[in-house]
């Protein structure tokens, strides 16, 4: 006989455990089911081991300035086992943190790989054998790895994913990174800033090109201040590894260039884990890599959900936590259950300066047909950015003319990836900018440059 639930979900990450987490809280039966570590990519191999690394970076470079600082210290130097390892602990801090999750709201933890094997039944295969499962409702949240491209797989040992990124035994002396968007950008600000002779290679013409066109041209003359080598408008055609060493030809302008790197690190992209869910049978669409849902997570099979990375982009972990909980409180009859609007999704980079975005870049809401207000302020304006001896970035408001919606907002600079959700809620508020105007802001702080921002737009601004 099947285990019988209301309803299983399938993968442990942001999405998955808060979906089972909502369950519950709901009055469901409800089971995870996982093949490796409880919290996924995300808390395991991703978005918070990555930011302990960075931590470490940015302390070291503080380390490296002293003097401006007024103190001084010898010998400055560093372990990459002890920087690794710290990491690591982190990663567990957080997993663990969700088996207790698990069993405070009494989710059921089902370790195994999970099939689809008709409607509601799943068939787990785990280390003890294979189990059936039967749920009214399961949730797909097997999310994405990292995608590669014919020629330039991983290997391991000197193509890298993100997962030997995280985890090295030495700091490479010359490093190549393939792609620079949020994942290629950290790992190079990381590794840059530990000492490595850092690459960048993007095939499209800006780096960060999701991004506003102000805030890519900023951070490309930050990191080159720092030493970074950024190639844009190239592809790396070839990559041979001989004798531990990565030989990588790139292209562009039509003309050929070879180069040798100690370690290269391939993110180009992610593809959803749709392989061997059993989809196909079970007539769920799958569109280039991922599956195909409403804005509740439906997938159009009755009964069967998908939620997350699996789904699609933007591939981040705040977007599928949302996701879960709107998918299971529509599943429970809730009322005022909305679909998620992806262009009110904050985007955050973790890089030196930090960057941060949510909703229109300049460009896309004329493109959009609108008139467009635009503010600017740098934080070389900001009393307490000049204080903490950050005074580099700005942040740069987009409203419409007419109406004074807030169409967008982006940051580049000290702790942006914190202020970015006031402008989150902003417009989730529907504020336009007379609301903002009227806001007052504490200070000294650095979200007064927020609010600086704003006036510039309506030529109002004070402190510059």
């Amino acid at each position: 006989m099947a285990t019988s639930y209301d309803l299983v979900v399938v993968g442990s990450g942001p999405g998955g455990y808060v979906a089972a987490i909502r369950a519950s809280q709901l009055g469901m039966k409800t089971a995870i089911i996982e093949r490796s570590e409880l919290g996924g990519i995300c808390l395991n191999w991703g978005c918070i081991p990555t930011k302990a690394l960075l931590r470490t970076s940015e302390i070291y470079d503080h380390l490296n300035h002293l003097d401006e600082f007024g103190l001084s210290a010898d010998n400055v130097s560093f372990d990459v086992e002890k920087i690794v390892k710290r990491s690591r602990k982190v990663a567990g801090r957080l997993s663990n943190g969700v088996t207790f999750l698990m069993k405070k709201n009494k989710i059921d933890v089902i370790r195994g790989t999970a099939k689809l094997a008709g409607k509601g039944e799943l068939s787990v295969d785990g280390e003890d054998g294979t189990q059936d499962v039967s749920a009214k409702h399961i949730v797909l949240a097997t999310g994405a790895r990292a995608r590669s491209l014919p020629g330039l797989e991983p290997d391991g040992e000197t193509i890298w994913t993100y997962r030997e990124a995280m985890v090295p035994k030495q700091m490479p002396k010359r490093l190549l990174v393939i792609g620079s968007g949020a994942i290629g950008i950290e790992f190079a600000s990381f590794y840059n800033t530990m000492g490595a002779d850092v690459t960048v290679v993007e095939v499209m013409d800006r780096i960060l090109p999701v991004e506003d066109e102000e805030i890519s041209a900023f951070a490309a003359k930050a990191f080159k201040k720092q030493g970074m080598n950024l190639v844009t408008g190239a592809k790396v055609t070839k990559l041979e590894v001989k004798s531990g060493t990565a030989h990588a030809t790139t292209e562009a302008d039509g003309k050929s260039d070879t180069q040798k790197f100690d370690k290269v690190i391939l993110a180009v992209g992610i593809t959803g884990n749709v392989e061997g869910l059993g989809l196909e049978e079970a007539g769920v669409k799958v569109e280039k890599g991922h599956v195909v849902v409403d804005g509740y997570g439906r997938t159009g099979v009755d009964g069967l959900y998908a939620i997350g990375d699996l789904t699609g982009p933007p591939w981040l972990a705040h977007k599928a936590s949302h996701e879960g909980v709107a998918c299971v409180e529509k599943i429970a009859g809730l009322d005022n259950v909305h679909p998620l609007d992806t262009s009110n999704i904050p985007g955050c980079t973790y890089c030196r300066p930090q960057v941060a975005s949510v909703g229109m870049t300049e460009a896309k809401a004329k493109e959009a047909g609108h008139e467009v207000r635009v503010g600017n302020f740098p934080f070389q304006g900001n009393g307490k950015a000049i204080a903490l001896g950050e005074p580099d970035g700005f942040i740069k408001t987009i409203f419409d003319k007419k109406t004074g919606e807030l169409l967008g907002a982006h940051m580049i600079g000290p702790e942006v990836t914190e202020l970015i959700q006031g402008y989150a809620v902003a417009r989730q508020l529907e504020t336009t900018e007379a609301e903002l105007m009227q806001t007052v802001f504490p200070h000294p702080t650095l979200s007064e440059a927020m609010h600086e921002s704003v006036l510039d737009a309506y030529g109002r601004v004070l402190h510059i």
